[in-house]
């Protein structure tokens, strides 16, 4: 159902759950994700592929589903020939998808616009690496007119996510500004360093004082690199973290397919939990299964 209360609300009360990778479960519903849109492409071909996935999160326990917008782009779909207006209606197109799938659920169930990096639209892995060659005001300028539409299109929350480098995390926060949505602001890591090698205390920083961010963390990380994430983003920023990695594959751009064993291990959100973790989840290649045995290690 649509949530009485804010999402900030839940979460200074306790712990609240996000659902997995949607991509893993698209692929797992017999999708083809090839495409460069990846997930996004699915708004145009087979909506009702997205409404099952995030469907299969809401029954696996998430409370907070992240649309499927994070490589959605004005240029992205402009490559596929869509204009300006066919685009603005796919990207509200990702919000009303999961908000239909919210509101079969009696519980309460958020939906999280994801924003994903510039480097998302490039589709070659650059948003595990950052530094562009853009700057702060040219990256804020590629990411308003889609925070603008997503906003408009009625989210709980926007989901600025998978951030590696703190330049953009800056034009992002510029971005949203009077977009009338609060934010979490969530970067991908490597040890104590945003991917771009900014230690994770400053950028963690940029967020501290800004009352529209409800939440900062980190996603699609190493699982093990996550419990001094945590405990470094309540430290500077005294607010709400949220925490979800990927499976701890690793992702080969250029193959387009993920390497490595997977380390996700539910039982690590006691340790979030006692570090200031309140948003809780996994990211890429981390299904309803898993998403249902950290649900019940929050006491959901």
């Amino acid at each position: 159902m649509k949530p009485a209360r804010t999402l900030a609300a839940a979460l200074a009360e306790g712990t609240v759950v996000l659902d997995g990778g949607l991509s893993n479960q698209l692929r797992a519903q017999g999708c083809d994700l090839s495409d460069e849109l990846w997930s996004a492409r699915l708004l145009v071909d087979s909506p009702e592929q997205i409404e099952a996935a995030h469907a299969a999160y809401v029954r696996a326990g998430a409370q907070v589903l992240i649309t499927s917008s994070y490589q959605a782009t004005y240029e992205g779909f402009a490559r596929r020939g869509a204009g300006r207006d066919e685009a603005s209606a796919l990207l509200a197109r990702s919000v009303e998808l999961a908000r239909r799938a919210a509101e079969v659920e009696p519980r309460e169930v958020w939906v999280a616009a994801s924003v994903g990096p510039y480097g998302a639209m490039l589709a070659d892995g650059s948003e595990y690496r950052g530094r562009y060659g853009l700057t702060v005001a040219e990256l804020e300028r590629f990411h308003r007119p889609r925070i603008e539409t997503l906003a408009a299109a009625g989210p709980d929350v926007l989901a600025l996510e998978t951030v590696p480098d703190s330049d953009e995390a800056q034009a992002l926060l510029r971005a949203v500004e009077g977009c009338g949505v609060p934010v979490w602001l969530s970067y991908s890591i490597a040890g104590e360093r945003t991917r771009a090698g900014q230690p994770l205390a400053d950028a963690f920083a940029l967020a501290a004082g800004n009352a529209s961010v409800i939440a900062v963390g980190v996603n699609c990380c190493e699982p093990g690199d996550t419990d001094r994430a945590v405990e470094i983003a309540a430290e500077v920023t005294g607010k709400p973290v949220v925490v979800y990695p990927n499976s701890g594959e690793e992702w080969d751009a250029a193959a387009r397919a993920w390497h490595g064993e997977p380390a996700f291990d539910p039982s690590r959100v006691r340790s979030w939990q006692t570090a200031g973790a309140r948003l809780v989840g996994g990211c890429c290649r981390v299904g309803p299964a898993e998403i249902t045995a950290l649900a019940g290690r929050t006491g959901h």
